[in-house]
């Protein structure tokens, strides 16, 4: 076993109003700028395992793909972050997909997710992070088994056009802020230690 246990992230973009897209926006709701762009950018080149479950995997593989393309219709920083996927080592769980999966990288954990999520916490180091795979972000948190809860805020509420809502059958959690940054003036980086909780804060338990 490693001496040192790895790292789970839970690692999300969000509108103001708790949705992950929204119907007819652009990605990142075109407002990405270049100092996120940066930061995406530097993120990609540390030891992060990205985890996502089926749909997110079939999604992601597919523009990812399509971002190597001359006439993708990604935008050129859309494009080398899609492209720049390939590269990173995944951890796809899915009880559907099979061996081998056509994206460069890519595991396949065909158990339960909760389960080996906890055994690679245990026998791997670095950052285990999500993307995208709502229904896999809210077991793993009910689960205990999330360190850090990361949000990107963007000034955008989509009440109508939303996708997708977020925190829709989460647990109660009560998180400890341990970091937060601006990007071009108006993206909000929220980093916390989350806690599942039986009671409101302030009373027995909280």
């Amino acid at each position: 076993m490693n001496d040192q246990t790895a790292t789970v992230m839970v690692d999300l973009i969000i509108s103001l109003d708790g949705y992950a897209s929204a119907e007819g926006w652009p990605g990142w709701w075109g407002l990405e700028g270049p100092e996120y762009l940066a930061w995406l950018d530097e993120e990609a080149k540390k030891n992060y395992t990205t985890l996502m479950g089926a749909n997110t995997y079939r999604l992601m593989s597919s523009m990812s793909g399509q971002a190597t393309g001359s006439d993708s219709g990604f935008s050129q920083e859309e494009g080398d972050s899609l492209a720049g996927l390939a590269a990173v080592p995944k951890v796809i769980f899915s009880s559907t997909l099979k061996e081998p999966l056509a994206w460069p990288n890519s595991e396949l954990v065909s158990g339960d997710a909760v389960e080996a999520v906890r055994a690679m916490k245990q026998t791997r180091t670095g950052t285990l992070s999500t993307l995208g795979s709502l229904s896999l972000c809210r077991s793993l948190l009910s689960a205990g088994l999330v360190d850090r809860y990361r949000l990107v805020v963007f000034p955008v509420i989509t009440g109508k056009t939303g996708r997708e809502r977020i925190y829709d059958g989460y647990p109660d959690v009560a998180l400890d802020m341990v970091d937060s940054r601006t990007f071009d003036g108006r993206l909000q980086l929220l980093e916390y230690v989350p806690r599942v909780i039986d009671a409101p804060l302030g009373r027995s338990g909280g």
